[in-house]
């Protein structure tokens, strides 16, 4: 399969945070841990304009209802005009938030590491209602993230556990049991669920650290099947399959449905691999280096390899359309079409 990189333009470095694009239509956003924040066109990689978000940065980009959210150092949260990139207002939690802000119905979501939910509002960042919930003793400093079906949030959390909430007010509404902490150790014990809820059609997919991957019912949590894997990135699913890369980096392909091994790629061992994609009839994944990898969505097989500017992908890749939109952490903004 033939791949080409269309376009790349440049925010600024992520350093060790998890900065992923924002799509919205045919716009595109990206922010970086200096505080630059772009809007650019996602066909041809026009920028519109860049701003700095008078932060430093840790997490974002969230955009919707005309706002673009990101969370700055010690629990800043800052949310811009979509138009110009002006600041519209600006609020402060009690700790860092590392998870990539949410933006669904006039309200932004977002998660800190003392495990609080926080809902604001998009008119002006005030506190609309909040979710605090257990803390392990020992947890890993990842960017665990959340995902909206219907009226509710689901949260991947700390402790193996996936929780969902009413978007409305806050009330939890199911909790499942993705991966369950085991051994002697509070090191042995960590298993939280890694990446963002994978959500295709009525199923919930996610995995965790030493633990499990699974598909639980979206709206009751009911599990519909777990297999033991131990990841540090996100699982994500399609209409027949979930992927997931292990610590080591093998790359997995369960069916959806019942969770059975479709096929396994162990060629990929020890690259720092990104959470997969589903991209049409291949499966994406970044990996330490900058290369994108895309194997067969059949049989795992390599299909294509393109290098981008050698530094490390590290949030997952973004679908807008017929591309594949991708930030490095050395700054730059990728889109990769397939040919």
């Amino acid at each position: 399969m033939s791949v080409k990189q269309q376009w790349s333009l440049s925010v600024g470095r992520s350093e060790n945070y998890f900065f992923v694009p924002a799509i919205d239509g045919g716009t595109g956003y990206a922010a970086a841990a200096d505080g630059s924040v772009v809007k650019f066109d996602v066909v041809t990689g026009r920028q519109f304009w860049k701003v700095n978000a008078g932060s430093r940065l840790t997490a974002g980009i969230a955009a919707g209802d005309g706002l673009l959210v990101v969370a700055g150092e010690k629990g800043k949260i800052v949310g811009l005009s979509s138009v110009d990139g002006a600041v519209k207002w600006s609020v402060s939690e009690s700790s860092e938030i590392l998870s990539i802000p949410l933006i669904n119905s006039g309200t932004v979501i977002v998660r800190t590491n003392e495990n609080k939910i926080i809902a604001l509002d998009v008119a002006n960042g005030t506190r609309k209602w909040m979710v605090e919930r257990p803390l392990p003793s020992l947890t890993l400093r990842a960017a665990s993230g959340m995902t909206v079906v219907n009226d509710s949030l689901i949260a991947a959390l700390p402790g193996g556990k996936l929780t969902a909430v009413s978007l409305a007010n806050g009330a939890i509404k199911w909790d499942a049991v993705v991966g369950e902490p085991k051994g002697a150790t509070e090191l042995e014990r960590v298993a939280d669920v890694m990446g963002i809820p994978s959500v295709v059609g009525k199923i919930v997919c996610a995995v965790t650290y030493q633990g499990r991957v699974g598909c639980f019912d979206a709206q009751t949590g009911v599990q519909r099947w777990v297999k033991p894997v131990s990841s540090e990135v996100g699982a994500s699913a399609d209409e027949r399959f979930v992927f997931a890369a292990d610590v080591n980096g093998v790359v997995t392909a369960y069916s959806r449905e019942g969770g059975a091994s479709a096929w396994k790629n162990d060629k990929l061992l020890h690259r720092g691999l990104s959470s997969p994609v589903s991209f049409g009839n291949v499966v994406a994944l970044g990996d330490f280096a900058g290369y994108i990898h895309f194997l067969s969505r059949e049989d795992g097989s390599f299909a294509a390899r393109l290098a981008t500017d050698g530094s490390a992908v590290l949030g997952n890749p973004v679908v807008a359309g017929s591309r594949l939109i991708l930030q490095t952490k050395g700054g730059s903004v990728v889109s990769v079409g397939i040919e």
